[in-house]
């Protein structure tokens, strides 16, 4: 008998697999377009199913669930484990990262899943590796498809240690992931070696594998006919016709404690040494900073993570990479990597325009409503998803040279599609795939900034490139845009330690750049929330509900006050093992007030007591006077040190006043203050774990995981620098509670202002 049945499976090896529900395999002459559907499954019968295929036939399978028990199979195992961890940050055997912990849209479980499965453990360190390419497809799926829950599975025995955890980090923020990761120690036997995609609906069998070189147009083929004609475009399903549909920004959350450095993930870097400037990429933070040799910043470009032209101070942009100045237009081109555009700014007019693609023509309104729906709104008049994708269409754009014959060669990070771009016309006028190919058209223009590379030291070379750093040809290519040359020094990007290198030719010595005037950077978008937005009843992207809830405040004070002008001062400590790097400036200040209260720092005392405030008409002021309102003159470094950002011998004085009317008010102050370590003669490795302890503790956010603290100490301590040096930045936010009384009563029927002040004090901790 035991021979029998050892003859019946050899048999059932042979012969194509039955399972319950329908499956077709691909036709051959959609694997002849494209790479087709694969099964990861090692199995004699792949042969037979392949003769099958070739002669045009499909096998669907027969239910027999009637006649056998239900038994899981394999793919029902892995299926049936990731719905159960949905509901868990965290169990016995998974771990999510990147993560939000009341996100709803898993739950509906009856949608189409994309898992991207096995690239999690391994830094691509080679351009072209498949783990980089599998990202940039996923991304551009997850982009296209709003509604296309997008996931990320890592199978590793070790998932709960430190240098797993760090591992899936790094990755994720060099590759600015921003959909979650599920680490899991569980062995399913489906799993492979190497990078593939996973597609299924509702927790459902089939399972459709994809290896590592499926072209992006199958996958997007698929994903069409299991959505069956939904309305892909969809962001959210919000009750009320008349509300806009409002674009949520996604971020990654598991190395959100990095955005408080002061540089986050710096990746790119180029030269104007006629005007001794240099123009940084600070990536993940989504702007670009100019700054002299000396360190001084001199403009920033980009305030907030979006696509949106304008002036520097409201233009948006999306992980800016690499650039280059053409001196004789004084612009600066560079690639908006996440937005798949390139974007110009004119730098004497501080004026950012969309290169690449071009705008759409729209008809220009000069209604309130419209000035209303254009800024307050997040807003793109761009069309980037068309109807359907191309194997050329223009993603992710990393890598930005300019050529001989006045064209831009554009690359991709992986390194594996060049588009060849008319820098008169802005018009691609070739596409070239594969990296050898790249190589025989632009492999001058790489190997000048090779040779640059070459020139750095062995020990530091590991610390900008990797452990296990590449040696010469292509693999050079992909940190050919994280260098350049000026003067007698080549300035070298730092994504490990979070800054800029600076490497003297003649002396081999590397320091790093000290920058000032921090000023000109302003308040981070991330630390106040200017406008408060309002939903209609109905069903919020969660991340909306979770941006809301965040109004978290440092320090919260009530107090109860006549009608008048209330003078305002904050006494802020700074904790004694820090000191600021430089006075606080005005720019890095912001004050806003609040139903009965009108903010009025600015004016002087006998203008500010004319003003008569009431909540109604203020609100209508405000409206009326904002769509004309001129921008403020921008104030110099040196005048932007005023009054309102007095040091004291233990900390900072703010100063802020504000008109109040009875009733209730609040009023608001959010500051930046960048920081650094005290200098400690102690320089032991128990010494600078415990600083990078002292800053990981600045850094985390207030709702972070213990784990979470305990990768930002293993982050600061990969850099070869002294954490004494390194730069961060300590947000500040104050909420004062105003409640007025009425006006005090005389015989006449005039106001009685009174006048008030008011000192709170607040620690940095």
């Amino acid at each position: 008998m035991s021979l029998m049945f050892r003859r019946l499976r050899q048999i059932s090896r042979v012969f194509p697999r039955i399972y319950s529900g329908d499956r077709f395999l691909q036709f051959r002459e959609d694997s002849g377009l494209f790479a087709s559907h694969w099964n990861p499954l090692p199995h004699p019968s792949q042969n037979i199913r392949r003769s099958f295929t070739d002669r045009g036939f499909a096998i669907r399978r027969f239910s027999t669930a009637s006649e056998t028990s239900h038994e899981l199979l394999p793919e029902d195992n892995l299926l049936s484990f990731i719905e159960s961890t949905l509901n868990d940050l965290e169990g016995p055997c998974h771990c999510w990262m990147n993560k939000v912990e009341d996100v709803k849209d898993f739950h509906r479980r009856n949608g189409v899943f994309l898992v991207l499965f096995g690239a999690f453990l391994e830094e691509p360190l080679v351009p072209g590796s498949n783990s980089a390419v599998m990202f940039e497809k996923v991304k551009s799926l997850q982009q296209r498809y709003p509604t296309l829950y997008v996931m990320g599975f890592q199978s590793s025995s070790s998932i709960f240690s430190d240098a797993v955890r760090a591992l899936a980090v790094q990755i994720t923020m060099k590759h600015y992931i921003t959909f979650p990761i599920l680490l899991s120690n569980k062995n399913f036997t489906e799993m492979t070696d190497g990078a593939y995609f996973c597609l299924f609906k509702g927790f459902k069998g089939p399972l459709t594998y994809y290896e590592e070189g499926v072209n992006l147009v199958t996958i997007d083929k698929a994903i069409k006919e299991l959505m069956h004609g939904e309305n892909h475009e969809k962001m959210n399903n919000v009750k009320s016709s008349w509300v806009k549909q409002i674009e949520v920004i996604k971020e990654p959350r598991v190395c959100a404690f990095l955005r408080d450095l002061l540089l986050y993930f710096p990746g790119c870097i180029s030269v104007d040494e006629t005007g001794n400037r240099l123009f940084l990429s600070d990536i993940n933070h989504h702007r670009i900073i100019i700054f002299d040799g000396n360190g001084k910043i001199l403009d920033c470009i980009g305030s907030f993570p979006g696509f949106e032209d304008g002036e520097f101070e409201s233009a948006k942009l999306m992980c800016p990479a690499a650039s280059f100045y053409h001196a004789a237009e004084d612009c600066l081109y560079f690639v908006d990597s996440e937005n798949h555009a390139v974007r110009r700014a004119d730098l004497e007019r501080r004026v950012l325009e969309t290169f690449y693609p071009k705008l759409n023509a729209t008809k220009k309104n000069n209604s309130l409503w419209s000035w209303i729906t254009s800024n307050l709104w997040m807003k793109r008049d761009v069309d980037t998803k068309s109807e359907y994708l191309d194997s050329e269409t223009f993603l992710f754009p990393w890598h930005l040279i300019k050529s001989s014959d006045n064209d831009l060669f554009i690359a991709n990070r992986s390194f594996e599609t060049l588009w060849i771009m008319d820098l008169a016309s802005g018009e691609i006028k070739g596409v070239v795939k594969g990296s050898q190919k790249i190589l025989e058209i632009c492999g001058q223009l790489t190997l000048e900034k090779s040779s640059l590379l070459k020139q750095i030291p062995g020990g530091w070379l590991q610390q900008l490139v990797g452990t296990n750093c590449p040696q010469e040809g292509i693999m050079y290519t992909g940190f050919m845009s994280s260098l350049a040359a000026f003067e007698n020094h080549i300035a070298l990007c730092d994504t490990v330690g979070h800054r800029v290198l600076k490497l003297n030719r003649e002396s081999g010595c590397i320091s790093s750049f000290h920058f000032s005037n921090f000023g000109i950077l302003g308040l981070p978008y991330w630390v106040p929330s200017s406008l408060e937005k309002v939903y209609a009843v109905g069903e919020v992207l969660a991340e909306s509900r979770e941006v809301l809830a965040e109004g978290h405040f440092d320090h919260v004070q009530c107090f109860s006050l006549l009608p008048g002008r209330i003078d305002i001062q904050l006494n802020i400590d700074i904790p004694e093992d820090t000191e600021l790097v430089e006075p606080l400036q005005e720019g890095c200040v912001w004050r806003q007030a609040r139903g009965a209260a009108m903010e009025v720092s600015g004016l002087d005392r006998k203008e500010a007591s004319l003003e008569k405030v009431g909540i109604a008409q203020q609100w209508y002021d405000e409206m009326d006077n904002l769509p004309y309102s001129e921008p403020e003159s921008e104030l110099s470094a040196e005048e932007e040190s005023t009054s309102d950002g007095n040091s004291q011998e233990r900390g900072v004085c703010i100063d802020c006043a504000v008109n109040t009317s009875p009733g209730i008010s609040e009023v608001i102050v959010c500051a930046a203050f960048y920081l650094k370590m005290k200098q400690d003669p102690d320089s032991s490795e128990d010494g600078k774990v415990k600083k990078a302890a002292r800053i990981a503790d600045f850094l985390k956010p207030r709702r972070a995981e213990r784990w979470e603290k305990d990768q930002c100490i293993q982050f600061l301590m990969k850099s070869d620098s002294s954490i004494e040096d390194l730069v961060f930045m300590k947000p500040l936010r104050v909420k004062l509670k105003i409640d007025c009384l009425d006006h005090p009563k005389i015989d006449s029927k005039e106001f009685v202002l009174t006048d008030s002040s008011i000192d709170v004090s607040v620690s940095l901790k």
